[in-house]
């Protein structure tokens, strides 16, 4: 089975498709954070790309899965609650699945370095079809992902629509996108 961004029980350990497409992008050695990193999937994968990385969820149960885990720094953090916690930070890369809160969006390309990488992918509109999430306010809209990325990224890539996901698809939509200083062109392929 393709790991992807609705995967359930095992599979929820394997990371997403899209990330490992683009997970080239992102330098070995690269400061990485997973935000809203659950039981850290991505976080995991990128450490043992011999990347650093901060994983950050508002669940304590989940963040323990990764201790022990080297190269992987966690923190418990409510991201839906007060000011940002990591505004005096900067990232070379920021892994977001399965999450949206859009106050958050202006503080995450803030956190990306000038050079970073962006790589998002959740639920959209349409999604209620297939179950959950359905509410509205976690739901990107049409394109939504594209303008957030607006023009101080460069998109590499996007994609939304439906996508086959275990015993049910989903809708949703997926942005590969690089700071304005990232050198030009980039690579498109890990080969």
């Amino acid at each position: 089975m393709t790991p992807d961004a609705t995967a359930t029980g095992h599979d929820a350990l394997l990371p997403s498709s899209w990330i490992i497409r683009y997970a080239h992008l992102v330098a070995s050695g690269a400061r990485v954070l997973d935000l809203a990193c659950g039981a850290g999937r991505h976080a995991r994968y990128f450490a043992g790309r011999g990347c650093r990385v901060l994983a950050v969820d508002r669940d304590t149960a989940a963040l323990a899965q990764l201790d022990g885990v080297a190269d992987v720094t966690t923190r418990a953090l409510d991201l839906e609650a007060g000011t940002w916690p990591l505004a005096a930070e900067r990232f070379d890369a920021i892994v977001v699945t399965n999450y949206l809160h859009r106050p958050l969006f202006p503080f995450l390309l803030a956190a990306l370095a000038d050079d970073g990488v962006l790589l998002y992918e959740t639920f959209a509109r349409g999604n209620e079809a297939y179950g959950r999430p359905s509410n509205p306010d976690f739901l990107l809209d049409r394109g939504e992902l594209l303008e957030l990325a607006g023009e101080a990224l460069t998109v590499i890539a996007f994609e939304q629509g439906h996508v086959a996901a275990g015993a049910r698809g989903a809708v949703v939509q997926r942005l590969a996108a690089l700071g304005p200083r990232r050198a030009w062109p980039p690579a498109l392929d890990a080969g």
